[in-house]
């Protein structure tokens, strides 16, 4: 089975009035899928990152944090996200849409009525909107709804109700007071816990053919998201300045349901079980056959210093992770930024090259990597990877790599952020050519003026004395 982000809208979030973006790169697909952001500072493609962020909280049921919340547009009480997804397998195509709204309210956070009333500021998910096509060798069903939330009922359209509770009347007394918790939680409806439980529940008994085809497309995005989709974003960068390494990596589900990142304290010894050890050794193994291409003779490693019994009674060992270089070892911790920065990702990156169905985002991943280095990485899995890698970058070295459909631009207009450079010839340099569309066209970047630069820098330096 093979799962994509297809696109994405954006409606009120951080700066983006209105940005749209397709990822599906039709003259790649089914294979592998890259895109690129490029734009300048505060143009809007970290909010890209946090919205599919964003979008991962809520497929896996969680709670969305106020901080969300607080990114809606400074001019709006709401902000609005669209994401598409595809579903293929083997001679079955799903087209799955599904649309939510995010704002702030105030909830009374005691359960208690007779208590004195406490409100709390809260992230709330409303008007949420399932959609879904299908076709196969001997159906195909248009696009329609299959669950909206936005009337005051559960949810509709009716049909898709009954297909997919019943009749039971217990069960929609249970759902209409799960409709009221999730909303104090901070959570999806569609996506929670409690109505996929009575989904759950029906399909032990219920074998029609178009309910198990919607428990199908509910079970398909649940898994994916928790399973599948990879967000790394700036803080990424930032546990690694703190000394931790956020080792990010996917485990076949068979073997755990364990997905990272795992933590790795770099300035002290750790103490792990013998059942994260073998699980990071394994990884750290796999890890090193690309590492050493990468960098020449580098490999690492988690050594053993001791052995103890944990509190549950488990064997468990004192770990420090080194590196190896031409027949010498020293901690990790003494290693760049950099190689630390590509060690934390670089199992999700063999992830991508090999899964179809593993889509990983990556916030400036250019961030202490060695632009050349970037850039023939990004050729690498762009023309012979099978999953979905989507990354932002400052380094431009990447768009003489590769492919020029592969890439997204930023904008200066907050309703329509997000563009693709048209018109661009086989033989153009697409680095080149942003550069020239930097010059004349502002609609592309915000120009800046030298002479009004240096003229702040002086400015200042005599305000402070200098």
């Amino acid at each position: 089975m093979m799962k994509r982000i297809a696109a994405i809208q954006v409606f009120d979030f951080k700066n983006v009035k209105k940005g749209e973006l397709e990822f599906k790169n039709n003259e790649n697909y089914p294979y592998g899928s890259v895109l690129g952001l490029y734009g300048q500072n505060g143009s809007g493609k970290t909010a890209l990152i946090e919205v599919l962020s964003l979008v991962k909280t809520v497929l896996c049921g969680q709670s969305v944090s106020l901080d969300f919340a607080n990114h809606i547009n400074v001019d709006a009480s709401f902000c609005k996200i669209v994401v598409q997804f595809t579903i293929d397998e083997k001679k079955v195509h799903s087209d799955v849409e599904y649309s939510f709204k995010l704002k702030k309210e105030m909830i009374d956070k005691k359960s208690n009525s007779n208590s004195e009333v406490e409100w709390e500021e809260k992230a709330v998910i409303f008007d949420e909107v399932l959609s879904y096509a299908y076709n196969d060798d001997q159906k195909k069903i248009i696009k329609s709804k299959l669950i909206d939330t936005t009337n005051s009922a559960i949810f509709g359209p009716k049909s898709k109700y009954k297909s997919l509770v019943g009749t039971s009347k217990l069960d929609e007394l249970n759902l209409m007071v799960a409709k009221k918790i999730v909303r104090n939680e901070s959570k999806s409806f569609i996506f929670s816990n409690e109505f996929l439980d009575v989904v759950r529940n029906r399909s032990k008994e219920c074998k029609d053919e178009e309910f198990l085809r919607h428990v199908y497309i509910l079970e398909t995005l649940v898994h994916f998201a928790n399973h599948e989709l990879f967000i790394i974003d700036t803080k990424n960068t930032g546990f690694i300045s703190l000394g931790i390494l956020p080792l990010s990596f996917h485990v076949p589900e068979n073997e755990s349901k364990s997905i990272g990142p795992y933590m790795i304290p770099l300035e002290q010894v750790s103490l792990v079980s013998e059942l994260v050890f073998n699980k990071l050794n394994r990884i750290i193994e796999n890890m090193n056959i690309v590492l050493q291409q990468l960098i020449p003779n580098l490999t690492i490693e988690i050594r053993k210093l001791g052995k103890e019994l944990l509190k549950d009674n488990q064997i468990g060992y004192s770990v420090e992770f080194v590196s190896n270089k031409n027949g010498k070892s020293i901690p990790l911790k003494y290693e760049s930024e950099g190689i630390k920065k590509i060690i934390s990702i670089l199992q999700l990156l063999i992830e991508v090259y090999n899964q179809p169905s593993i889509v990983v985002a990556i916030d400036e991943l250019d961030a202490g990597i060695y632009e050349y280095l970037l850039g023939e990485l990004l050729k690498i899995i762009g023309d012979q990877g099978k999953g979905q890698l989507i990354f932002t970058s400052h380094n431009l070295r990447p768009l003489e790599t590769i492919n020029k459909k592969f890439v997204a631009f930023t904008t200066t207009d907050q309703k329509n952020r997000y563009v693709r450079l048209k018109n661009i010839a086989a033989n153009n340099n697409l680095r080149d050519v942003y550069y020239r569309d930097i010059a004349l066209n502002d609609d592309v970047y915000d120009l800046t003026e030298n002479a009004e630069i240096s003229h702040a820098f002086r400015k200042a330096g005599e305000m402070s004395g200098c």
